[in-house]
């Protein structure tokens, strides 16, 4: 792939970034999930350099961000009643939604599916963009496949520096988590992938299931079902129960005796449980926001620490937790202990 100069562009910058989508180009923004890697969602060969930039298999669906649902009803051919009243209530935020696709979104965005997912981002400076460039934009996570998803701007040029043109630096993000995504194909609602809308919420509006644990053949509904994601380069072991930190030492210790680097994620307040560990904070016991917001950052500081194992402390999957522990789940890739 040819070695680009990456931009760094201001919010105040946002012409540029404009331009470079008009181009043909792809651009990194800042959501209130996590940074996004946009193109021209209506352009095919637009789309086929997120693939490219992100090294992204070519059956993985993108999510399509629209200014507004007015923009949204260009791209599909119907709106359940039951969805309208979602975008009402969570639109512009982190909310996804599969619908029926039209003709004019093309088959690169949906992996060859008949839905398209779109969403309306909650950031000022996504829809800054959106607006200026008055297309919607295909994008997933501004990241190399299956690293953890980048929350500043720093993580976006690890990942891509040098194999995209720009990325526009807003700060932070908000929510940390990528954007609830729910199938409205079908009755009742299916959530795909939990995120910063939780279940919970839903429910107080639509009656929602839970999609299976496994997939059916062929390409997946939704981003963040079918492959690896959001994992450091250290093993990640998920480890839940009352016994967690017993277990976690134990283990630690046989690990510590070969040389090995082995740190722990957990509450700021269990930090005394783990001396010899290095410990990397989840913030205060329950802080499930606070949690979200910094769990990728703290997937990439593993790595920046050159660790070979890391612990992770499980969470109550109720509300925020649920989106929260699909991420870890994923980026333990299966090792789970429960104590």
């Amino acid at each position: 792939m040819e070695k680009l100069k990456t931009e760094v562009l201001l919010p105040e910058e946002i012409d540029k970034a404009a331009q470079l989508l008009a181009e043909g180009q792809v651009v990194a923004f800042p959501t209130e999930t996590v940074y996004g890697l946009g193109a021209n969602a209506l352009d095919p060969e637009a789309v086929a350099r997120i693939f490219a930039a992100k090294g992204r298999p070519q059956d993985n669906p993108l999510i399509v961000h629209c200014t507004g649902r007015e923009q949204v009803e260009e791209l599909v051919r119907e709106i359940p009643k039951e969805a309208r009243l979602l975008m009402e209530r969570f639109w512009p935020g982190p909310l996804t939604l599969v619908l029926p696709k039209n003709e004019v979104v093309p088959g690169e965005v949906t992996a060859g599916l008949d839905t398209v997912a779109v969403r309306v981002p909650a950031h000022p400076v996504a829809l800054s963009l959106l607006r200026a460039v008055n297309f919607p934009l295909a994008a997933p996570s501004a990241n190399l496949s299956g690293k953890p998803s980048p929350t500043r701007a720093e993580h976006v040029l690890r990942d891509l520096g040098g194999r995209i043109p720009a990325v526009v630096d807003g700060g932070e993000t908000g929510f940390g988590v990528e954007s609830t995504v729910l199938d409205c194909t079908r009755r009742p609602f299916r959530l795909l992938r939990p995120g910063g809308v939780t279940l919970e919420e839903l429910q107080e509006l639509v009656e929602v299931s839970l999609a299976p644990g496994h997939l059916e053949e062929g390409p997946p509904p939704s981003p963040g079902m079918k492959y690896e994601h959001y994992a450091p380069e250290a093993e990640v072991y998920l480890v839940s129960g009352p016994g967690a930190a017993a277990k976690i030492l134990e283990l630690s210790e046989a690990l510590l005796r070969k040389g090995q680097k082995v740190g722990v994620m957990t509450w700021q307040e269990r930090a005394g449980l783990y001396p010899g560990l290095t410990v990397l904070s989840m913030g205060p016991e329950g802080d499930l926001p606070g949690l979200a917001s910094r769990l990728y950052h703290l997937l990439r500081q593993a790595d920046d620490l050159g660790l070979e194992v890391l612990f992770v402390e499980a969470v109550s999957e109720r509300h925020l937790g649920l989106a929260i522990m699909n991420r870890l789940r994923k980026a333990a890739r299966g090792r789970e202990i429960s104590t």
